[in-house]
């Protein structure tokens, strides 16, 4: 493969410039190439779990007798599993063994998925979303960091971080369209769905993914771990009980005061503990502090957004599964199209305006829907078809560009915290924001049939808030102080300096 310079400029974009040469280059061999397969493939699964559940929660709670409520819970069960443990995981991964980690909890994750899948009662269904959770939250940071360390940072890293975008993008995208489809058979293979899946890969993966020293030395922040865990799920448990309960009850404020505490001691633990799961130190980069955010802003929105279309549509509008997931069908074939392109814009642009193009994008899907999507009876092509292009564009936008933004010029041994951390921002984030979207929307109904007669009004409230997180994470974007050491380097301009050079 041969290098061009302005291609070795991606992995400078918001980072420090590489000592190593621009003409680097790697070999893609078979082998290589199917270690990345097995990779884009967990992350595949990663995308496409809360995406498809998503599908089939008003089935699974008129089956299960859930509510609104208590349905929230199968997706955040599994968001929180998986982003308060992130840190860990990638942690886990660089002080054990990225490839003994990664097969683990991989194996962990089939197991899950097969056991939700014949549960009949919806606390245990519940249970074993959060332990798929927690084996996401291993598998995800632990299959970046070996992407990062086996392929060189430069334009053999920039490809195969596109791959993997497009799998990972592409996941979550599809997971929408298979709900639907799967639904319709019954929603239990959309838990079953996966285990085929993630065997395939737990074999590949012990045949090809090539074995790696842990780290001579090191330790876990269990403690860290434990705070932040346990004062994120106190935290969501607060914002979605608080409705029912009162927002001035005093149980309430009790609860919010213990997961304010909790995430406290997390922070001062990290600045004490010999080895922190975050080295706070770390988010002094603002080019990393600047992709955490975006992926906030990123899944915060379209997290919550998902959840109130899929009650919106199929419980108060009596839309199918497979109606719903045919009408999201165009975002994913925008995503899984779209995203291989996406390291030419990265090369071009730079990661910060396809981010911020995306936010654009994400805020006009709302805003869209917001304006036009109450009609009682809407217009697929003008009503929905506008948000659902845009939704595809600002995922195909955003998930490349966040991805490269966030591990570029991190040193190898940090790949699993850099890895980490960029993720559990995306999930803590769909978490809060999710659970303050339904205690909005559920704050005149707490029952699956309570549901069937909602308006639109009632789901207004929480569109606002989806809208605001997608326009306030745009104002960081832009409006973002700019000092000397916060400027993307222009790929245009540095083309130009180091054109000689070029071979």
């Amino acid at each position: 493969m041969h290098v061009h310079v302005t291609s070795r400029l991606v992995t400078a974009i918001a980072a420090p410039r590489s000592t190593s040469s621009a003409h680097d280059d790697q070999r893609w061999t078979p082998r290589l190439w199917g270690v990345l397969g097995v990779l884009c493939l967990v992350m595949f699964l990663d995308g496409l779990d809360v995406s498809m559940v998503g599908i089939a929660l008003p089935s699974i709670g008129t089956e299960l007798g859930l509510s609104t409520t208590s349905l929230q819970w199968i997706v955040n069960g599994y968001v929180l599993g998986y982003g308060a443990l992130l840190l860990l995981g990638g942690r886990t991964a660089d002080l054990l063994g990225r490839r003994r980690v990664f097969l683990i909890a991989l194996a962990v994750f089939a197991v899950a998925s097969l056991i939700g899948g014949l549960v009949d009662d919806g606390t245990l269904l519940i249970v074993t979303r959060f332990v798929k959770g927690v084996a996401a939250a291993f598998t995800a940071p632990t299959a970046l960091s070996i992407l990062t360390t086996t392929f060189r940072e430069g334009p053999a890293r920039n490809k195969a971080l596109s791959i993997f975008a497009v799998f990972g993008a592409s996941g979550y995208s599809s997971g929408l369209i298979l709900g639907g489809l799967l639904t319709s058979a019954g929603w239990r293979w959309n838990f079953l769905m996966p285990v085929p899946l993630a065997i395939l890969a737990l074999v590949a993966g012990i045949a090809l993914i090539p074995r790696d020293r842990p780290a001579d030395a090191g330790g876990h922040d269990l403690a860290g771990a434990a705070t932040l865990t346990a004062g994120m799920l106190l935290a969501v448990y607060s914002v979605v009980s608080a409705p029912e309960r009162g927002w001035a009850d005093p149980v309430t404020i009790v609860l919010f005061v213990l997961a304010v505490a909790l995430l406290t001691a997390f922070v001062l633990i990290e600045q004490r503990v010999a080895h922190p799961l975050v080295r706070l130190g770390i988010l002094r980069i603002a080019t990393i502090v600047r992709a955490n955010l975006g992926m906030i802003a990123l899944f915060g929105s379209y997290l919550s957004f998902q959840f109130m279309l899929t009650i919106y549509f199929q419980a108060a509008l009596g839309w199918t599964p497979l109606r719903m997931a045919l009408a999201l069908l165009p975002a994913g074939l925008i995503v899984a199209f779209g995203s291989p392109y996406m390291s030419r814009v990265i090369d071009r642009y730079g990661t910060q305006r396809p981010i911020i193009a995306a936010l654009v994008s994400l805020s006009g899907a709302y805003l869209w829907f917001l304006a036009f999507g109450g009609d009682p009876s809407p217009a697929y092509a003008t009503d929905i078809l506008p948000s659902v292009v845009l939704i595809g564009l600002g995922f195909m936008l955003a998930f490349s560009a966040l991805m490269s933004q966030a591990t570029a010029g991190v040193d190898d041994s940090e790949q699993g915290l850099a890895a980490g951390l960029v993720q559990t921002s995306g999930q803590i984030g769909g978490a809060v924001v999710l659970a303050a979207t339904t205690a909005l929307v559920t704050a005149g109904s707490h029952s699956a049939e309570g549901m069937d007669a909602a308006t639109f009004d009632q789901f207004r409230p929480g569109l606002v808030l989806v809208t605001g997180v997608a326009i306030a994470g745009l104002a960081v974007m832009v409006l973002r102080r700019r000092r000397r050491d916060d400027v993307e380097p222009d790929p245009v301009e540095d083309d130009k300096v180091l054109e000689p050079a070029a071979s």
